[in-house]
């Protein structure tokens, strides 16, 4: 089996052995990232710390013989923190051995799904979820975790069992200044500095050489651990301060095995039991829908970071998922998904294979069965500080930014995900999502014919290169048979394509990212494909990435009346701005100023029309005041206009233009 998967002409990592030093080494860089996240992700989950350690190493071992996913790293998400507390919290709990075995049971089933998913070739059903609907989850599961973990980083956690307060989201934002006014603060110190290491790591490693190497959450271990021991966590006691007193003792720190290999005696095993149950297979559902559109997504993104651009059988990849978190189940583990974060750093370590992930596994696995009391000293504020910082990055304002430049209606039906999601859960949230996109699909003139079916059209252009019409619209769902057609005519029978969606009411956002990522993997097969028509629809916002809808597009016609010696000038300046093209006409007259002097003889002027878009027009405007008007009579008059075509009058690159002169 040939693993590397490559344009022709780039050069590959290499093979196995001659990448071994890189991947051992990014292997060991991510084990320092994923060591405290798991125990963070398995306790903010509520399942005991090492649930996480298990459900690493066996993603890592197992995964890398089974995927063809090269650089990406199997173990807990803070994605699926959300499915799996609520899963453990219907069955009674954290801290409660029947629910924890119940959620288990759920694991390994939906991880049996998972496995039958793959084999069916089912792997393409991931592209149905609207990209905007998928984001307003990954958002709403930030805002979750966020507010979850705020009692757990400032100490407000009950002294005897442990627990932590619980509530519906909306309601525990409510309770933020309550947390603060109930914190611990020897225990919210530990939190607070480990989230200010977070947040300023990323700032400031570039600054410090070789040290920039050492992960944020390793920092925040080098930190909290000895302020726990200062504080001394590991014997109960209290403490006064202010006129208050505070409990201290190990239920501030992470529970461990207490001696070397203990670990084995922490394995679980699932309580089948519970599958008479219809709230397990809710469950079940929520298990392998959200963790296998999530791990696709994120094999997907890095597949697309990837420096010998590899590409990932989706169905293999699921498959390898299922079978490692069903083990993973079986002994006491997580469910898992392909992480992007950790893949992230995978690569900005230099790894090159799959190697990497098993690296880190090993390492784990030799952390944990040998040095278990030395985790023990871990302090729970530095894991949830961890935790607060990932579900800060999920609901980052950026993500709002981002979404909302892509178009209005992208935000609405994001913020829709996102509340619902807060109000119910992630399904109800993401079925609203979809919900809304449908019904603003159909409002912008979409057949309901075409809702789930694509009218496509194909013909031969030539000896290797196929047309294909698509009429009526190309929206996300119905772009998995669309996606079939081009895959089949394209890259089974290596032919270029020309995708002509003149004919459509509607191309729809995710269609467009979709379409651009098949023209990149087109490139790395040496193939060519094209988008016709575009230019014949109205794009919903400047974003490149915007819905396009049938309709006259609202673009600016500049008329600028000057002197005839000022032409050549005036049209390198306004070249320089963008524009795609001019008309000029000679023309005679005179100006106020000339008929209050009582000059009425007309003067040799020019009459320049311009058809612009807004960022051109308003750098006309920009050019006039600040060169021309200071020293020259120039009139200009702008106006709306609508254009069939608005592709015609797209801005051209001022670099490509010479000036007039030459």
């Amino acid at each position: 089996m040939n693993h590397r998967s490559k344009p022709a002409g780039a050069a590959g990592p290499g093979t196995y052995a001659e990448c071994f030093r890189n991947d051992l080494i990014s292997g060991f860089l991510v084990f320092l990232v994923a060591l405290p996240l798991c125990l963070a992700i398995s306790i903010s989950s509520g399942f005991p710390p090492i649930a996480g350690i298990f459900t690493a190493i066996i993603g890592a071992i197992v995964t890398t013989f089974i995927s063809n996913s090269e650089l990406t790293i199997k173990g807990p998400a803070a994605g699926l923190i959300v499915i799996v507390a609520a899963c453990v919290k219907d069955f009674g709990g954290p801290g409660n051995e029947n629910a924890y075995r119940a959620a288990l049971a759920v694991g390994a089933v939906a991880a049996v799904l998972q496995i039958i998913f793959g084999l069916f070739r089912a792997g393409i059903l991931g592209e149905f979820f609207p990209t905007s609907a998928v984001h307003g989850m990954l958002a709403a599961i930030g805002v979750i975790i966020l507010v979850k973990q705020i009692p757990f980083a400032l100490g407000v956690i009950d002294p005897v069992t442990g627990a932590v307060p619980s509530a519906p989201p909306l309601k525990m934002i409510t309770q933020i200044p309550h947390y603060l006014h109930e914190a611990n603060p020897a225990i919210a110190s530990i939190g607070i500095v480990s989230l200010l290491i977070m947040f300023l790591w990323p700032a400031v490693k570039n600054r410090l050489g070789v040290l920039r190497l050492i992960p944020a959450p390793m920092i925040v271990l080098l930190v909290a651990v000895p302020m726990g021991m200062g504080f001394d966590l590991l014997h109960a006691h209290t403490y006064e301060l202010a006129d208050g007193s505070y409990p201290l003792g190990e239920q501030y720190l992470v529970r461990m095995p207490d001696r070397m290999f203990g670990m084995f005696d922490e394995i679980t095993t699932p309580d089948f039991s519970v599958l008479t149950q219809m709230l397990a297979w809710k469950s079940i559902l929520m298990f392998f829908l959200i963790g296998s559109l999530e791990s696709m997504l994120s094999a997907r993104a890095v597949d697309l970071i990837d420096p010998w651009k590899r590409k990932t059988s989706m169905d293999r990849d699921v498959i390898a998922i299922g079978v490692a978190n069903l083990l993973a189940a079986l002994v006491g583990g997580l469910p898992m998904i392909s992480e992007i974060v950790r893949s992230r750093a995978n690569i900005d370590n230099g790894a090159r294979t799959r190697f990497a992930d098993f690296w880190h596994g090993i390492f784990l696995l030799l952390c944990v069965a040998l040095i278990p009391t030395i985790l023990h000293r871990i302090p729970l504020a530095a894991l949830a500080a961890m935790l607060v910082y990932t579900g800060s990055r999920l609901a980052h304002p950026s993500e709002f930014m981002h979404v909302y430049r892509i178009g209005k209606e992208q935000l609405a039906i994001f913020l829709t995900t996102l509340v619902v999601v807060l109000l119910t859960d992630l399904l109800v949230g993401v079925a609203a999502g979809i919900a809304l996109k449908m019904v603003i699909h159909v409002s912008n003139g979409v057949p309901l014919r075409s809702l789930f079916k694509p009218f496509l059209e194909v013909q031969d252009v030539n000896a290797d290169t196929s047309l294909i019409i698509a009429r009526e619209s190309a929206v996300f769902s119905n772009w998995i048979p669309f996606r079939r057609q081009i895959e089949q005519l394209g890259l089974v029978q290596r032919r270029n394509l020309v995708i002509d969606v003149s004919d459509t009411h509607l191309v729809d956002h995710s269609v467009m990212e979709k379409l651009q990522e098949m023209e990149q993997q087109f490139e790395q097969e040496g193939l060519r494909f094209e988008v016709l028509g575009l230019d014949t629809l109205r794009p919903l916002s400047t974003d490149a990435h915007a819905a396009r809808k049938r309709g006259l597009t609202r673009v600016r016609r500049i008329t600028v009346v000057a002197g005839e010696s000022l032409q050549e000038w005036l049209l390198e300046g306004f070249c320089r701005c963008g524009i795609s093209g001019y008309t000029i006409v000679p023309c005679f007259g005179a100006g106020r100023k000339d008929l209050a002097n009582g000059q009425y003889h007309p003067g040799d002027n020019i009459r320049i029309e311009i058809i612009a878009d807004t960022t051109v027009s308003n750098a006309i405007m920009e050019f006039l005041r600040q060169e021309v008007h200071a020293e020259h009579h120039v009139t200009c008059c702008v106006e709306n206009v609508d254009v069939v075509r608005v592709g015609d009058f797209a801005p051209l690159e001022s670099a490509h233009l010479q000036p007039l002169h030459n």
